[in-house]
């Protein structure tokens, strides 16, 4: 069972609405919650626990109180929102169509707004790594060069010294967690521009990511070249910027604003007929772009119109018809789905069927291969020990498989798998179905690596 939070503090009570601002928690989707309960076995967080207040509708009766004035914003009405893995599984089960996560991230902006966190430790800690490292990608990608050389020079020696040893159980923990950086980072692997030989089917763009591109950036590669195989241009434009989906979802809606306006302006400049991504998380935010300025009449034009270009790259080859692949990978494969992939972006179908055309794959389905994993954006580095609950049941689930491939497609999820794998011994590669297009495709993989999945 994961940890209970503190006792709410129903007796604490506010003649009006704490709410106050431009993120307030949307009034129709409050009401329209018929508390009917069909949320509730999708729901992690309430599998857990089995209490009220873990629950979406819980939640949502809280969020309600306190718009009403009858409850103030407290630590524990905070902590029962932290817990929150902000999953939306209970939005695929709504039958009301609430939008769960939006009432959510709002109440999260709220929190912070509010100040019944707040610290010196928490409030420099978040500045720090939210506004000042994840929303800047320049000092992201020297912060995740330094971590490459830590982690292929210190780490080593302190490993066989037995230092690890003596840290705390979450550090170490964060330690094994935290994936291996790479040498080389999207801009050193691709180009500004990419363009097919022949005739151009159209213009997308690439957006290429924060954490994504300092932990995997061999997927925003795979991703370009098998749209330049299908006749695309690929435009990875300068001065693009993290989606703001990290930030978002930890309340900080407003520092997220300013990211969408410069990717925005950004893309719109380089005329693009559509944005794809292949990060689940990240498409799911920038999807609702729309709604991030629903507000503001300067830019919420310009970004309905932007949010509606977006496609996963998955959802992309799909609509327009993806070529038959024909090196074969003889592998036995499970497909874990992302969260924001299938019930942020509704795109489930998708990627099952670019990985069946794939000769000589084996695909068996993950049980409950829609339940969150436990990344869920940075849950993982914020609340450790309830991640890892989550995590435990999608492995059990994983080796029910026997699968030696997982494919998903999310940066969050890859490296969380990846994780379990390594933890439970698991023999399996994780990866993103995107790189085994490419090898199916016969494609290079980046500064020439030969296959690894293609031909085994």
């Amino acid at each position: 069972m994961a940890t209970a939070p503190p006792s709410l503090d129903l007796v604490a009570t506010a003649k009006r609405s704490a709410f106050h601002g431009v993120d307030i928690p949307n009034h129709t989707d409050i009401i329209n919650c018929m508390h009917c309960g069909l949320c509730l076995p999708h729901c992690p967080t309430y599998g857990e626990t089995l209490r009220e207040r873990d629950s979406p509708r819980g939640r949502i009766r809280l969020i309600k109180t306190i718009a009403e004035g009858d409850l103030e914003i407290t630590p524990a009405f905070a902590e029962t929102m932290s817990f929150c893995l902000l999953c939306r599984a209970c939005e695929t089960a709504c039958p009301a169509g609430v939008k769960y996560g939006e009432l959510a991230e709002a109440a999260r902006a709220q929190i912070e707004k509010s100040g019944v966190l707040a610290t010196p430790g928490r409030s420099f800690v978040r500045a720090l790594l939210l506004r000042g490292l994840i929303a800047h990608p320049s000092r992201l990608r020297i912060v995740a060069r330094l971590m490459w050389v830590g982690q292929h020079t210190l780490r080593p020696v302190l490993r066989a010294v037995g230092f690890m040893r003596l840290l705390p159980k979450r550090l170490r923990t964060l330690d094994t967690m935290a994936p291996e950086i790479p040498a080389h980072f999207t801009r050193g692997i691709l180009p500004d521009v990419m363009r097919p030989e022949g005739e151009v089917r159209g213009r997308v763009g690439l957006l290429q990511g924060c954490l994504a591109d300092v932990t995997y950036p061999e997927y925003n590669h795979d991703t370009a070249h098998v749209l330049v195989h299908h006749g695309f241009e690929v435009m990875l434009p300068r001065g693009q910027t993290c989606c703001g989906s990290l930030l978002g979802h930890t309340g900080e809606l407003e520092a997220a604003r300013e990211l969408a306006k410069r990717n925005i302006e950004v893309f719109e400049k380089a005329q693009i007929d559509h944005l794809v991504l292949n990060v689940a998380g990240c498409g799911s935010f920038v999807r609702a772009y729309d709604h991030l300025f629903h507000d503001d009449p300067a830019w919420a034009d310009r970004a309905k119109a932007f949010a509606a270009k977006v496609r996963d790259v998955s959802e992309f080859l799909a609509e327009i018809g993806p070529k038959e692949p024909t090196v074969p990978i003889r592998r036995r494969l499970t497909y874990h789905e992302a969260c924001h992939l299938v019930h942020g972006q509704g795109v489930s179908s998708q990627p099952r069927q670019l990985l069946a055309l794939i000769p000589g794959l084996e695909i068996v389905e993950l049980p409950e291969a829609t339940r969150c994993c436990g990344s869920a954006g940075i849950y993982n580095i914020a609340r450790t020990e309830d991640s890892l609950k989550f995590l435990k049941r999608k492995m059990d689930n994983v080796e029910k498989t026997g699968a030696n491939l997982i494919a998903t497609g999310n940066a969050g999820c890859l490296a969380q798998i990846q994780f379990g794998c390594r933890d439970r011994s698991i023999d399996a590669d994780v990866v993103h179905p995107i790189s085994l297009l490419r090898e199916a495709y016969g494609l290079p993989g980046p500064k020439g690596r030969a296959p690894r999945y293609a031909g085994n």
